[in-house]
């Protein structure tokens, strides 16, 4: 199984919109992973979020999905510059 990480910064003006947005984001991504996703803040600049998607089954059919809810929801109006996609497995 594979596990997604999406990261990206915010503008904190706008960080209770990307908060709604972003948890909608997670619960219509959820039928994809195993494990609900995540989201979280870093520790040391509050503006840097993090996306964990765990145990992707279809990481192509994952990817698609992400990349169409992120426009249909509307990610871009309070992101900073880009959301980066990592992919991990256990090895």
């Amino acid at each position: 199984m594979k596990h997604a990480y999406v990261y990206y910064r915010i503008d904190p003006v706008q960080a209770g919109l990307a908060a709604v947005r972003i948890n909608t984001l997670l619960e219509t991504m959820s039928p994809h992973c195993s494990q609900l996703p995540r989201r979280l803040s870093r520790c040391d600049d509050a503006t840097t979020w993090m996306e964990i998607y765990e145990d992707i089954a279809d990481f192509a059919a994952f990817v698609a999905a992400l990349n169409s809810a992120v426009q249909m929801i509307g990610c871009a109006a309070f992101t900073q510059d880009e959301r980066h996609l990592e992919c991990f497995f256990l090895g």
